[in-house]
This record gives structure tokens, C-alpha cells and sequence, in this order.
């Protein structure tokens, strides 16, 4: 039921980012606390109305201003805050995801308290005058793909406890999440020998062409039989392997789950990034990726593993 009501509430879908909390977004109740104030203080009233008591009738007045000035001043700790931006970096299914929330104030009070809240995790914060701050709230992840983060709550119920402002943001920014990498998998499968490259490195291995000699050369490199056939010296150029290509293939996979054909994909594409090799990606109704390597290929192909269809159970 309670859920049923909070979506009445501003905004009821995804919204563009940054947002600013006005008037007609934050929702003011009193807190369990305040509903026993307020109880007490109508106890009192009403006993100092049956016998006439003035300082009680007075106290009881004071008290019901100070809950009132309360429910405005909660109010106000939310009102003129602006939500810059929410982004997170994507990581493996089983690692908390963190979300930062950038908010900034313009005006000169300082906010206390204010909690974010958002898949059942919160964190407190304060937010100087005049001042923008990140906020990193950790999420816990359960499932590979596109993450579905709901509306984001952010409230207070300064400076009393009486009284609960909160306010409601739905950011439209997709989040993702990794697949999770095959545990102790096996070795990257053999490179194709197609995609063989070298560099020329002086302190290569195989001899690449001979050239003239230039100032500075080492003279281990001096080729000195074929200097003296032509009468010049002549220098050796070596060149040294860059590695080949490797063909990570989910046809190749078919005895696997699904699940872990994914995995063991995930696990290769590290493997590789690791060793520095260029690598090749290939999955079922998809252009291959690559033969590249590098943290954009990387992301592209992680990407690509982890909004393949979950197995229907």
C-alpha cells in the first residue's frame, strides 16, 4: 500500500538530470516522534483549558509553534537543492555498485542530515552553503545487464526529529553491470596465426632487414660478412613479436551453461587485457568485436556479454 501511494508522488517516471527540488516536490509529514509531541501536546492543552491553568495553556502553545517552525524548517533543508548528476562506473555482478549523486546548493545554509536512500541502502551527509559535493552510496548488484534503479529518496528530518521532508528523483541514466568473470578458468585458447605482428625493437629476437648505418647504432647490430662484400657498413633491424590475435568464440563454448559460457567469455576478455593481446569477440547474432584491445574494447565487449538474454528457467 505504501508503495502504491509513493508513486503518486513527483516524478512518476524517468527524468533528465540535473532536477531542483522546489516547493512542489517535497512532501512534509510528522514522524512517529512527532505524532506522540503532537498527542502530548494536545493532552496538555486540553488539561490546561479544563482547569484554567495559564503557564500550562502557554507552555502548550510554545511547544505547537516550536513543532510547527519545525515542519517549515525541515522543509527548507531541502528546498532550493539541486541534483547535478547521478552516474556509476559498471562492475561485476556480486560487487557493490557505487552510485554518485553530485548536489549542490546556491543559496547560504548549510543542509544537515540529509539521507539518500535508494534499493534498501542509505547514507547520511551534510551539504555546506554555496557549496557542490559527491555523494558515493554503495548498492548492492544481483544481476548482470542494465541495473534497475527505482526513484531515489532524499530526506531529513532535521532539526527536531518531529518532521520528515523528503523528496523523490527518478534519473534517467542507465546503469550497468558487468557479468561476473569464471573463477581459477582456463588459459586464453590459441592464437590464429592471421593476425601475427611485430615491431621493429632493437633488442628483438628475429632479424627484420638490413639498412646503412646510422650514428648510434649498437655495434652488436653491425652486419660485419655483408659490410665488407659492399664496402659500407651495414646494420641489422630486428624485429620483435606484438603477440596474435585471439578468437574468443561462443560457438566454441557449447558444452557450457549458458551462464557460464558468459563467464568464461568474461574471464578470456580480462586474460587478454591482461597479456596485452588484441582479441576478437564473436556471439551469436552479432558482428564481431574487434580484433582490438584497450579499456573502450574492454567496456564494448563486457557490454556485450552482459546484456546477452538471461537462460529461461
Amino acid at each position: 500500500m505504501a508503495r502504491r501511494f509513493a508513486r503518486l508522488a513527483r516524478p512518476r517516471r524517468p527524468e533528465s538530470l540535473p532536477v531542483f527540488l522546489d516547493r512542489r516536490r517535497i512532501y512534509v509529514l510528522p514522524t512517529g516522534f512527532g505524532l506522540f509531541f503532537a498527542a502530548l501536546v494536545f493532552a496538555m492543552l486540553l488539561g490546561a483549558l479544563n482547569y484554567n491553568n495559564n503557564p500550562a495553556l502557554l507552555l502548550a502553545l510554545l511547544l505547537g509553534a516550536t513543532a510547527l517552525a519545525s515542519l517549515i524548517f525541515a522543509h527548507l533543508q531541502l528546498a532550493g537543492l539541486r541534483i547535478e548528476a547521478m552516474s556509476a562506473e559498471p562492475v561485476p555482478v556480486g560487487t557493490p555498485l557505487l552510485l554518485q549523486v553530485a548536489l549542490a546548493s546556491r543559496d547560504a545554509r548549510t543542509r544537515h542530515g540529509l539521507r539518500l536512500e535508494a534499493v534498501g541502502e542509505h547514507l547520511y551527509a551534510a551539504l555546506p552553503p554555496s557549496e557542490s559535493q559527491v555523494i558515493a552510496l554503495s548498492l548492492p548488484t544481483e544481476r548482470r545487464g542494465w541495473y534497475d534503479l527505482d526513484r531515489v529518496r532524499l530526506s531529513t528530518t532535521q532539526p527536531l526529529g518531529l518532521a520528515r521532508a523528503w523528496a523523490w528523483v527518478w534519473p534517467g541514466t542507465p546503469l550497468l553491470v558487468y557479468p561476473a568473470a569464471e573463477v581459477q578458468g582456463p588459459p586464453l585458447p590459441h592464437a590464429g596465426h592471421a593476425g601475427t605482428r611485430a615491431r621493429l625493437d632493437p633488442a628483438g629476437e628475429d632479424v627484420h632487414q638490413l639498412r646503412n648505418y646510422r650514428a648510434g647504432d649498437a655495434r652488436r647490430a653491425i652486419a660485419w660478412k655483408r659490410s665488407a662484400r659492399r664496402d659500407q657498413l651495414l646494420v641489422r633491424d630486428y624485429e620483435q613479436p606484438l603477440g596474435r590475435d585471439v578468437d574468443l568464440e561462443w560457438s566454441t563454448l557449447a558444452s557450457l551453461p549458458h551462464e557460464r559460457r558468459i563467464q568464461r567469455l568474461a574471464h578470456w576478455v580480462e586474460a587478454a587485457e591482461r597479456e596485452g593481446l588484441r582479441y576478437r569477440l564473436s556471439l551469436p547474432d552479432q558482428p564481431p568485436l574487434g580484433p582490438s584491445n584497450g579499456p573502450s574494447h574492454r567496456h564494448l565487449c563486457l557490454r556485450a556479454l552482459a546484456l546477452l538474454p538471461h537462460e529461461e528457467r
